[in-house]
């Protein structure tokens, strides 16, 4: 999404301007290379968001909104600028500043998820400002696509049986980077976690505070992360949810994610298979059986839709995949499936699929013009909802994995590893592998992305950081919280949540509360606590590591 050139303070003059843009310029500037000439950032530093009621007749009518101006390029900050939008729920007691939510993804629009589930969130209210932002290249901050209709629900090429023809799978996917590039034009340059993180500091400025406040969850503990080693000296109260893994290669990942989902999978089908009605039946063996044969016939013979597109045994992966995310889901996934099975219905599944999306297409994004002083802007700033491309989470999702990653085999690499690559990933799951495996493959033909994630975010010097895992988590490992944990140094906790689902802060009370008490009141869990599943006593959260 792009947002409107915010209405910035007036330059303070003479002896004093000059004062206070080098004050500014040191606290914007990353550690690592704070000691390095840098250029002049003052101007971005010193400007003040201005809150107005957000226009959308969905959002609720006490939410704000805003936006602050970042440098399209950090490293030449006059070759253009984004507008990165916001939105608050204002603090309802004495406000001790602000804390900032990520939502996660990458590519997941904050603003949009604020809206619709801010009252899990009020309880913040009561120390802080509750704000929330969409990260550049998602949402309303310049959104990038590749192109996607709203009725083409898969992110995969075409061919789903893609990985039988390596290279022309390769060629698609070339081809598929290239319009990717030509749609989003220069913000898919600069939309990894990195340029992320140090736009995060220009709107902990903006928002007054000396220090950020933050709440990320899943990519979102990836991006804080990355600002606690820019900018160690700038974190506050930092609780990181579904903690994203810094060193395993997207292969390794990819692996993990495959397991994940395997194991979430299973625990449906646990579930399903007692309930008279399962669409696959009571004998729980058969049905993981006939999962497996299901998503087979599909990229076989794809089912129909009332969009004119139709229903691949991947895109039924990828669906499945989002019903797994939460228990809540559960029930409406079993309906859905039924709905398929039974019916030849595929609505149910669709709208796993597309995440609900139903936003019309349209044709391009804003384009980058110069002004009077040689900076640029974006024409219509901050784009309405309506004009967020429906493509536009899985197209930020994958240029973002992308531009964190710096691993770019070549294809005869590619060709040559692919066929025991594949066998790991069916190995960890049958239904999931392949899915997880293209998906792996279409950073080729994208720019090498940033190795900064990888060699650089480790022991950090900050204060304490709470880390939540849940050991039942389909797409963050728990033990990636331990290992990021380990990585980070001292100053990350790691609170051990043992439910299920992704992320502990919406379905766990005992991990609400302990992240909600960091916050507000900094206190810190003892190292070694753990929460267990909601309905369970929780009055003693302590215990030994398993």
């Amino acid at each position: 999404m792009q947002a409107k050139p915010t209405t910035r303070s007036a330059v303070r003059r003479c002896a004093a301007a000059g004062a206070l843009a080098l004050a500014l310029l040191g606290a914007g500037l990353p550690a690592a290379a704070a000691a390095r000439p840098q250029p002049d950032l003052s101007r971005f530093y010193r400007q003040k968001p201005t809150w107005s009621s957000c226009k959308s007749p969905d959002m609720p009518k006490d939410l704000q909104c805003a936006a602050v101006t970042v440098p399209l390029d950090y490293a030449r900050p006059r070759s253009g600028t984004l507008d990165i939008a916001l939105a608050r729920y204002r603090a309802t007691g004495t406000s001790h500043g602000s804390v900032l939510l990520n939502f996660g993804g990458p590519g997941g629009a904050g603003i949009s998820e604020l809206s619709s589930d801010g009252r899990e969130f009020m309880d913040l209210t009561n120390g802080y400002d509750v704000v929330t932002f969409d990260p550049r290249g998602v949402g309303r901050s310049s959104p990038v696509t590749c192109g996607a209709s709203a009725d083409e629900t898969s992110d995969l090429p075409d061919d789903s049986t893609g990985l039988d023809h390596p290279r022309e799978l390769l060629r698609q996917l070339k081809l598929a980077a290239a319009e990717c590039a030509r749609r989003s034009g220069p913000v898919l340059a600069h939309i990894g976690t990195v340029d992320a993180a140090r736009d995060l500091d220009v709107i902990r400025q903006a928002l007054g505070d000396k220090k950020l406040n933050y709440l990320g969850f899943s990519y979102g503990t990836r991006l804080g992360a990355v600002y606690a080693a820019e900018f160690p000296h700038k974190v506050g109260r930092f609780a990181l949810d579904g903690v994203d893994t810094l060193t395993e290669p997207l292969s390794e990942q990819g692996v993990a994610g495959a397991q994940g989902q395997q194991t979430a999978l299973d625990d449906f089908l646990d579930w399903c298979t007692t309930d008279v009605a399962c669409p696959f039946g009571q004998d729980r063996r058969s049905a993981g059986d006939q999962i497996v044969r299901l998503v087979h016939s599909l990229d076989a013979h794809p089912v129909p839709t009332d969009l004119g597109s139709s229903l691949s045994g991947q895109d039924l992966v990828g669906a499945i995949g989002q019903g797994l995310y939460s228990k809540e889901l559960w029930p409406s996934l079993e309906r859905a499936l039924a709905s398929l099975t039974q019916e030849g219905d595929p609505r149910g599944v669709l709208a796993f699929a597309t995440s609900g999306s139903s936003l019309p297409v349209r044709s391009g994004t804003a384009t980058v013009t110069a002004d009077a002083s040689g900076g640029h802007h974006k024409k219509g700033g901050v784009v309405d909802p309506q004009d967020v491309p429906p493509d536009n989470l899985m197209a930020a999702l994958m240029a973002v994995n992308c531009a964190d990653d710096p691993d770019r085999p070549d294809a005869n690499r590619i060709v040559a590893d692919l066929k025991d690559l594949l066998a790991r990933y069916e190995q960890a799951s049958p239904v999931f592998g392949r899915y997880r495996l293209i998906q792996l493959l279409m950073c080729y033909g994208r720019p090498r992305g940033t190795d900064f994630v990888r060699n650089r975010v480790k022991n950090v010097d900050t204060g304490d950081m709470l880390l939540v895992g849940t050991r039942g988590d389909p797409a963050t490992p728990y033990r990636w919280t331990v290992e990021t944990a380990a990585r980070l140094g001292s100053s990350a906790v790691v609170l051990d949540n043992k439910g299920d689902g992704h992320t502990g802060y919406t379905s766990s009370t005992c991990v609400h509360e302990k992240v909600d008490d960091f916050l507000l009141y900094g206190s810190l869990p003892p190292s070694g606590s753990s929460c267990p599943a909601d309905g369970k006593d929780w009055s003693d959260t302590t215990a030994p590591d398993d």
